[in-house]
């Protein structure tokens, strides 16, 4: 479960996925009070590459759903067993970033979740 209370620093979590396998990362999100975050008119948005510094030719990303109805606050991160595949097995960087358009037109962007994320190697390929 992520508590969001709005531009505080992301939470830290540490994660493992299988190098050739569909994957699925299931979010669900809480305001300060912990009840469900409303993210209706929020997009969301998730990147991994091997380090910080890489170039953007090292990033992946992930396929992004805000589960209906948004006012459940359930976010769903996915790779497609292709895009593990082309992983190489290691240590990786990722984060999660929220968006929406505030009452005064402007874009706001909070990091709601970062961390490492490891690639574990496949045999069967």
């Amino acid at each position: 479960m992520l508590s969001n209370t709005g531009l505080q620093m992301a939470q830290y979590e540490e994660l493992t996925i299988d190098q050739g396998t569909d994957v699925a990362i299931e979010i669900h999100m809480v305001d300060h009070r912990g009840s469900k975050k409303d993210l209706t008119n929020h997009t969301i948005t998730a990147k991994m590459k091997k380090t910080f510094n890489s170039d953007s030719d090292g990033t992946t990303s992930f396929t992004t759903v805000i589960k209906n109805p948004s006012s459940d606050g359930i976010v769903t991160l996915s790779l497609t067993n292709t895009q593990t595949d082309a992983l190489k097995a290691g240590r990786y960087v990722y984060d999660v970033e929220l968006s929406f358009v505030d009452s005064d037109s402007n874009t706001i962007i909070e990091r709601v979740l970062e961390g490492n994320l490891m690639v574990s190697p496949s045999v069967t390929r």
